[in-house]
């Protein structure tokens, strides 16, 4: 874990009527800048950590960059907070349609409601015949707990991770949701990875924003140790993606696209 992460602070501990002074742990928050050749595209607040992977996986998440080959040059400042990308093309459509609203009618055809423009144009339906077990989902919730540290230090940030056969193959931890999913988008991108066949472990709730993120990543199964939300569930199931929530040794709801679970009568199937 980057020291950078971490800050001290005096408390006063207060147990019942006992109170002490002592020095704990809190989570740093910064300011992450993204420059697009030359030009500022966004600030995000974030833990310092992996800050070239974030701005990576926030621009594939908007569309700004789809194939590795687009970037010419990646520059990361972690003392300024500042990115800057150079790009092979000056400009996109997607960077158009940056934060532009955009509502939908559902005249009759079932459609959710995408707020964004780039959402309801980058978030296309999930296609894999991926598989797993509910054993090994509780193994990667275990595994996402194990390698939780600057949570157990700080309590104060939100951890996540692309998992698959035995073990996490990406872990990202960060004071905001949406963060730890592009941390994660970032590091399979530069890497070239085939997320199609990754699963996304997750402890924070879900919501339809994390929802859309997992589509456009490509990840067919999400699970979060937390409940997701109504809005969420509907566009899980147009976009073809497995919701687990309150995920925990042992136990979990599946919500969509239940046959890309795998339950046995071992694992407590009736």
């Amino acid at each position: 874990m980057e020291q950078g992460n971490l800050s001290e602070t005096l408390v006063v501990k207060i147990v019942g009527t006992d109170q002490c002074e002592a020095q704990v742990h809190i989570a740093v928050e910064k300011a992450l800048t993204i420059y697009i050749n030359g030009k500022e595209f966004a600030t995000m607040v974030c833990t310092p950590s992996q800050g070239k992977e974030l701005a990576v996986g926030f621009l594939c998440s908007e569309g700004i960059i789809n194939q590795p080959d687009q970037i010419k040059k990646i520059t990361f400042d972690p003392k300024q907070g500042f990115v800057w990308v150079e790009t092979k093309t000056e400009r996109t459509l997607s960077e158009d349609l940056f934060l532009k609203r955009y509502i939908t009618s559902c005249c009759g055809k079932g459609k959710s409601t995408f707020y964004f423009a780039n959402d309801a144009r980058l978030a296309q339906k999930v296609e894999s015949g991926l598989k797993v077990s509910a054993q090994k989902v509780s193994e990667y919730i275990n595994l996402l707990e194990e390698g939780s540290e600057l949570f157990r230090l700080t309590g104060g940030v939100h951890g996540g991770a692309l998992a698959s056969g035995s073990k996490m193959d990406y872990y990202a931890e960060d004071i905001g949701r949406h963060n730890v999913l592009d941390k994660l988008y970032g590091q399979a991108f530069l890497d070239e990875v085939d997320l199609s066949q990754k699963i996304i472990v997750f402890s924070g709730r879900i919501s339809s924003e994390i929802v859309i993120k997992a589509a456009k990543m490509g990840c067919p199964i999400l699970v979060g140790v937390s409940a997701p939300t109504d809005l969420a569930l509907r566009l899980a199931e147009e976009l073809g993606l497995t919701v687990i929530g309150f995920a925990r040794r042992n136990c979990m709801n599946i919500y969509t696209h239940r046959e890309r679970i795998v339950v046995t009568k071992a694992e407590g199937s009736v």
